[in-house]
């Protein structure tokens, strides 16, 4: 009986404890995040970490102005780009500096750059992930776009 007092205690200092402890950013969904990057090497069939990525944001009069940057983490994220308040409807181009990535491991790398521009909060807020998918020769995009929200 002492025994099967101590496991219950022991697994509800267990639930207690995970319940408390943050959440991991690698898979989990962040609901403050309006904007996540997400990168992934298809050499390596690895994340791809530290690849420096630049948001812009297009101006009215046509110009890319800076909105946000940062570099990818060990699992090829990046959150936190920018505010809820300050993702506003418009049009936005993500920059990832795919040349340094593959320099860094020693490659050399057709492009310099892979961009992806899209129209963002058009029709009510919405979360965004961008997902780039790199080699050295060719790359692909895709983005998962959540319904809007009030």
């Amino acid at each position: 009986m002492a025994f099967q007092s101590v496991l219950f205690v022991f697994l509800a200092g267990l639930v207690f404890f995970s319940e408390a402890a943050p959440l991991v950013s690698h898979g989990s969904v962040d609901s403050k995040c309006p904007l996540m990057v997400k990168v992934l090497d298809a050499v390596r069939g690895s994340p791809a970490s530290d690849v420096n990525v630049k948001v812009f944001k297009q101006a009215e009069d046509g110009s890319w102005q800076d909105f946000a940057v940062g570099k990818t983490t060990e699992y090829g994220e990046i959150h936190d780009l920018t505010t809820e308040e300050g993702f506003v409807e418009g049009k936005y181009m993500v920059k990832f500096d795919t040349s340094s990535y593959w320099k860094a491991l020693g490659l050399s790398a057709f492009h310099e750059y892979a961009d992806v521009v899209f129209t963002a909060n058009d029709s009510g807020h919405r979360h965004y992930t961008i997902a780039a998918l790199l080699s050295p020769f060719s790359y692909s995009t895709t983005a998962v776009v959540t319904e809007p929200q009030e």
